[in-house]
């Protein structure tokens, strides 16, 4: 994910359909809704407020915010020709073309923030009709960006994940890939292009059922996932704890060593703590790494023991483990590199 001011990579981390004759109030929960295109007004309800579409959006502009997930859901609907800023990026991505499709996307010409993101002056500047954020914090007065009420007053409706609607870095609930079809689905509703929202969820949703279904009756394997690029003091500070990697994991037939470790999305756990944990099999997650199989391989040097450095048990994946379209893929290869057999 673009990973905001580095160390909250995942926070972004670490997250539609009316009748067409009247306007209709729906939430990233109600998920069985099915829109026509030409569905207008519509309402959606977004961190406790509401907010009515008279027509799709054609002026967007995508936070930064730690994420490429909410840019990603929108190149993965078809909607890039509707961003006229995007601040997202990460350098690295599952989905063949992405990379690029991001980079070709317009930025604004916006001088950034200290927290890589669209200052409220700038913002207001580029006359926005859709603001989305990573997090509902990135609407906030006191960290120089444009409030909802900004940007209300210039006709710009606003919009965060709903399963990010709590401060940076909060953990309200536990995440799952339905906050993904959830987004998804938002972004369907609002662009009036909910059937093709509905194929991206029907599709994944296949995709792992296929997958679950190979890896059933698997040896459940204990896995430590870790962004090594991401890691800032403490070494171990990046290994995952509670975020929607957990039911990527389950979904694969795996199971995280690190879970419930704490209540944050990280576990942060000591060199002690790493070195007497059951590790079956390694996840790297790739963040401005210059080689994530040497990083791999460094971690087995330093833990000989675990289970996973004697089989050499490891994989590498990106964008795919956080919030956003691409789920599916970070399920598969985790199943295939962890359970081979079964493919």
């Amino acid at each position: 994910m673009s990973i905001k001011r580095t160390v909250l990579v995942a926070v972004g981390a670490l997250c539609l359909a009316t009748t067409a004759a009247c306007a209709t109030t729906t939430t990233a929960e109600e998920s069985g809704d099915q829109a026509t295109d030409s569905a207008y007004p519509v309402t959606i309800t977004n961190c406790g407020k509401e907010y009515t579409y008279d027509k799709a959006p054609s002026r967007v502009v995508v936070m930064n915010g730690g994420s490429v997930a909410e840019v990603s859901a929108l190149l993965e609907l078809g909607l890039g020709d509707k961003i006229v800023a995007n601040a997202q990026s990460y350098g690295d991505s599952e989905v063949p073309g992405r990379v690029d499709e991001i980079k070709k996307l317009p930025t604004g010409d916006i001088e950034l923030n200290e927290m890589m993101d669209i200052p409220r002056e700038a913002m207001i500047g580029l006359t926005p009709d859709f603001v989305i954020s990573t997090y509902d914090g990135g609407f906030r007065a006191e960290a120089g960006f444009a409030t909802r009420d900004d940007l209300a007053k210039i006709n710009a409706n606003t919009y965060a994940p709903e399963s990010a609607c709590g401060d940076v870095g909060t953990v309200s609930h536990k995440p799952t890939i339905e906050d993904s079809y959830n987004m998804l689905r938002d972004l369907g509703k609002i662009f009036g292009v909910s059937e093709k929202a509905e194929e991206i969820v029907a599709d994944s949703k296949d995709r792992i059922a296929a997958v679950e279904k190979k890896v059933e009756g698997q040896p459940e394997l204990k896995a430590m996932m870790i962004i090594p690029g991401m890691a800032m003091g403490d070494p171990f500070s990046s290994v995952g704890d509670n975020g929607i990697w957990n039911d990527i994991m389950a979904k694969a037939g795996v199971t995280n060593a690190f879970a419930g470790a704490s209540e944050n999305m990280f576990a942060n756990p000591s060199k002690e703590q790493v070195a007497k944990a059951d590790i079956d099999a390694l996840i790297v997650v790739n963040f401005q790494s210059p080689d994530s199989d040497a990083d791999a391989k460094a971690l087995f040097g330093q833990f000989p023991q675990w289970d996973a450095a004697k089989n050499k048990r490891y994989v590498v994946l990106s964008d795919s483990i956080y919030l956003g379209p691409s789920n599916a893929i970070a399920v598969e290869e985790i199943a295939k590199a962890f359970h081979p057999e079964a493919f």
